[in-house]
């Protein structure tokens, strides 16, 4: 039985080694972090991540070949396979503040592996990471006096929240990329592909050089981002024409070179992937000198904090161009639906924009609350938390749909008018309600890419 390992039992670690355990009996995974109370609630059959379909995956193998750690050092010491999925953030300090990525968290647990590895180990690059950082980490690794030789392949991930699990066991595909050129970069990554052969099929998995597997981890998010970005951009547009960004979204998904998907309006998207992915892109073409291809790339990022700032200010304007002291229920505060993640959310820049103007805002959400408090910590004078989103709307003068939770189309609109106060506003930031019978309750309706509806 060989042993993986996985360092980092975060969004990413945590449900892939899940999965590889499920799939593969043959295998020992552990999953290891430093943070104790994340992995106890692994430990205990309760992920610490809410991912639907996530807490019977793990059932399936803990404890059998699924083990949740957090001795970092001797798990290491056993790997053979030694996967890497630590946090990338943006840096915050020095060069490339604001865009470039941190790899501090990277670096450390490579020369963590290099210290604590007396045999050559398979390095699997699972972080979102820049292009060429395999080779920073294979010449760390192999930097060694003892000549032991390391294979660093990349295996980005392709997961979205809110399916992860069904994205891990359907693949779109699967991408390794490792040193071709030489019998033992070929050997590591047929024992990679070997591992993703016991349930996805063989044409699926793409093998390719290191460098093209790390760029196309960060250009496909930027693809993403940009569909999100360009549709976006069309609602205000819409908005001032008078015409329906639900009926353009469709019209141009109906065309096959294009395609449906992510051509849906919104406040803006969010997640630890998309802004982040972009930026580090932008930096590293500025590196590069190619600036006109960064230009491109930054206004991507600008556009979607641009519509974060309008959805604001009409918000503002539809109310009497002030909310000093109004009651704004915030429904929802994850990036998006079926997850507890809040990361670079678009709830996050309404509340504080919205807080700066003096207003009140009581937060519901299925499952963010608890990650809510945390973000808008330094607003608790303006902000409270209610699980229950009726009592979150009571006395409210408006409500701003910001995650497309599908259990807020179900709700009683009516009750919840009636306990508002009037004239009463709904700012739908996902185009997720029937805006026609709000308007019929008596709400002032003002979607994304449309003509409000108003009574006022």
């Amino acid at each position: 039985m060989k042993n993986i390992v996985c360092i980092g039992a975060g969004y990413v670690g945590g449900p892939t080694m899940a999965m590889i355990a499920a799939k593969c009996p043959d295998y020992r995974i552990t999953c290891v972090d430093i943070n104790r109370q994340r992995i106890e609630a692994w430990q205990s059959g309760e992920p610490p991540i809410y991912e639907p379909g996530l807490r019977d995956l793990v059932a399936q193998a803990l404890g059998r070949n699924l083990f949740f750690s957090s001795e970092v050092e001797a798990a290491i010491e056993q790997a053979d396979i030694v996967f890497v999925s630590v946090n990338t953030p943006t840096k915050g300090f020095g060069e490339g503040a604001g865009m470039a990525a941190d790899l501090q968290y990277w670096e450390r647990t490579a020369r963590q592996i290099l210290t604590h590895s007396d045999r050559p180990k398979i390095v699997v690059e699972k972080s979102t990471v820049p292009v060429r950082t395999a080779d920073a980490m294979a010449r760390i690794l192999n930097s060694n006096p003892d000549n032991i030789r390391f294979q660093v392949l990349s295996n980005p991930e392709f997961l979205a929240e809110g399916t992860a699990v069904s994205d891990l066991e359907n693949p779109d595909r699967v991408l390794i990329g490792g040193d071709l050129e030489s019998p033992a970069g070929r050997a590591a990554v047929e024992e990679l592909v070997k591992i993703y052969t016991h349930w996805v099929p063989r044409e699926k998995i793409l093998t390719t050089d290191v460098w093209s597997s790390e760029m196309s981890k960060l250009a496909a998010n930027a693809f993403l981002a940009q569909r999100i970005s360009s549709i976006n951009s069309i609602t205000a547009f819409a908005e001032a024409t008078g015409a329906d960004i639900s009926a353009i979204s469709r019209a141009i998904g109906m065309d096959s070179r294009i395609g449906s998907r992510f051509l849906q309006a919104s406040v803006g998207f969010g997640g630890s992937c998309f802004k982040k992915d972009v930026l580090n892109l932008v930096y590293m073409c500025r590196h590069y000198g190619l600036h006109e291809v960064a230009d491109y790339w930054q206004g991507v990022v600008s556009i979607n904090h641009y519509q974060n700032r309008r959805f604001v200010r009409r918000m503002i304007a539809a109310m009497f161009n002030t909310v000093v002291e109004k009651k704004v229920a915030v429904f929802g505060f994850a990036f998006k639906a079926h997850t507890g993640d809040t990361r670079e959310s678009p709830a996050i820049g309404v509340c504080q924009s919205l807080c700066e103007e003096r207003a009140r805002l009581t937060v519901t959400d299925p499952e963010a609350l608890p990650n809510a408090r945390i973000d808008l910590a330094g607003l608790q004078e303006r902000v409270e938390f209610e699980p229950d989103p009726y009592r979150a709307a009571a006395g409210a003068h408006a409500i701003a749909i910001l995650t497309e939770w599908p259990q807020f189309k179900e709700l009683d609109y009516r009750k919840i008018f009636a306990a508002m106060e009037k004239p009463a506003f709904v700012f739908d930031g996902r185009n997720l309600l029937d805006h026609r019978k709000l308007f019929e309750i008596g709400f002032n309706v003002y979607p994304l890419g449309k003509s409000a509806l108003t009574h006022i």
